[in-house]
């Protein structure tokens, strides 16, 4: 018979203990928020600087409001702890959240090494009626069909009799992750019928929204976060195209997105010099390693999720398109210094994964320029090691051209006065203020902005004037030099 653990079981555990696997930006969040709603908490990291902060009632993560003054409180109170010793955690354990990141290699397949170690080590501690979740986005199948197994040898446990397994994606964003808890519906897919009970059960203890969407199964809900990413990338890469639209046609992108978006069913994305970050550089990968699975044609249609694979390519794009631009404002860059403006994949977030940064540099660097770099979240040394020149105050003179990549808060109110010989500034991110750049003399651009086509329509009203002139002046003078009629 299979067991079953309902809220009300939940509500007396003489108290219950959850196990958060993975303390990263998402990770300690989720480990506070569940001490705060009466679990006792034990995260574990890997990495031992991480445990002992935490330990000491220190925060490793600066950027989400409240959290670090609610680690202190609840180590205080004795609610949060943090270890490396998983296995021992997990034996005390009667909910465990995984969110171990998964990372992707060259050839964007999804590298599941960290988090098969951390399934392993929660194997090992697995006791009866232990419900595990895993909130890392995963590849369709990933849960029931690759960890369930790892699970079940290493704890000699079965899912869904002995213990409760299922899957609910984490869609919070960094630095809004408590409102985000609040906000949006938690999605849960369980390995069978009772897992998913389990699931809604906890969930239900530890969360402030009202709305729980319950899923058939784990591979569901698996889907359900990899195509509200996907739809994000194609939505930006329709946008993108947009924008290279307008420029080519000498229109506003921004104006007309604007006006189409004040229809109800519009909801155009803004077009920009890239997309960075772990979710919407990555995520789409992960679901087209599904459709190549897939290798044979349905009634003659095409391979699936064409479009989703297009619009990384565009998206990806994009930053060689910027520097174009910035040829077409000044002409060649060898050996034009360059300034690029956050090296942050986005503004007001300390991360570099997959940042739009690094496309642009390397774009820049294979026209010659030289490149610099500035972010104001990042030490000097700190940019060094991540592959770029830091910008010092003294070489602003020396910039020919700027680049805005992460629309930081702090740029808002940049200083351009000191670079003297700025000729234009590309905003990336439609963050700046145009009339206080040009009112410095510097030409201000933007992706999607219609200059290269107006550009282009006043040199053809230019030649097209030239020509009339020339064909005007040349019936003049055959009038003049036209002989007499003799009568």
């Amino acid at each position: 018979m299979e067991k079953r653990l309902s809220s009300e079981s939940i509500a007396t555990l003489p108290p219950a203990t959850a196990v958060v696997v993975g303390l990263g930006k998402i990770g300690l969040p989720l480990a506070v928020q569940y001490a705060r709603h009466g679990w006792y908490v034990i995260g574990c990291d890997v990495n031992p600087d991480v445990v002992e902060q935490i330990n000491a009632g220190r925060s490793h993560i600066h950027e989400e409001p409240g959290l670090e003054e609610a680690v202190a409180q609840l180590v205080q109170e004795g609610r949060l702890r943090a270890t490396s010793d998983t296995t021992a955690a997990v034996r005390q354990a009667r909910a465990v959240v995984v969110i171990v990141p998964v990372l992707m290699d060259e050839a964007h397949r999804a590298n599941l090494t960290a988090l098969e170690a951390a399934t392993r080590s929660i194997g090992r501690g697995l006791q009866p009626e232990t419900l595990v979740l895993y909130e890392t986005t995963l590849p369709v199948g990933t849960t029931a069909h690759h960890l369930a197994p790892l699970l079940e040898s290493e704890s000699g446990l079965q899912a869904g009799s002995d213990f409760w397994l299922a899957y609910s994606p984490e869609r919070v964003s960094s630095g809004t992750i408590f409102r985000d808890l609040r906000l949006y519906p938690k999605v849960v897919g369980g390995f069978n019928p009772p897992s998913t009970e389990a699931a809604v059960a906890f969930y239900r203890s530890v969360l402030d929204t009202s709305e729980i969407i319950v899923m058939p199964s784990t591979d569901d809900a698996e889907f359900v976060k990899l195509i509200e990413t996907t739809y994000r990338d194609v939505n930006i890469a329709l946008a993108n195209e947009f924008a290279r639209f307008a420029d080519a046609h000498g229109l506003d992108v921004q104006a007309a997105i604007a006006a189409a978006n004040s229809q109800p069913y519009s909801h155009i994305h803004t077009p920009s010099v890239g997309v960075g970050g772990h979710c919407i550089p990555v995520y789409p990968y992960f679901l087209l390693a599904g459709a190549e699975a897939v290798t044979e044609q349905v009634d003659g249609f095409a391979p699936l999720l064409q479009l989703p694979r297009q619009a990384r390519a565009i998206n990806d794009s994009m930053a060689t398109y910027a520097v174009r631009r910035l040829e077409m404002a000044l002409g060649s860059l060898r050996g034009q210094t360059v300034l690029i403006l956050g090296i942050a994949y986005r503004g007001d977030v300390r991360e570099l994964a997959f940042s739009s940064a690094a496309l642009l540099r390397t774009a820049l660097e294979k026209r010659g320029a030289h490149v610099l770099a500035d972010d104001p979240l990042f030490s000097s040394e700190e940019i060094r090691a991540a592959g770029y020149t830091p910008f010092s105050p003294s070489e602003a003179a020396a910039v020919r051209a700027i680049i805005l990549q992460a629309a930081h808060t702090a740029y808002r109110s940049f200083d351009f006065r000191p670079f003297s010989h700025c000729q234009v500034v590309l905003d990336g991110r439609q963050a700046l203020q145009r009339s206080a750049i040009e009112a410095l003399g510097m030409r201000y651009l933007a992706i999607g902005d219609g200059s290269p086509g107006r550009s282009r329509q006043r040199q053809l009203a230019a030649f097209r004037r030239r020509e009339a002139t020339a064909s005007s002046q040349e019936t003049a003078a055959t009038t003049r030099h036209r002989p007499k009629s003799a009568h």
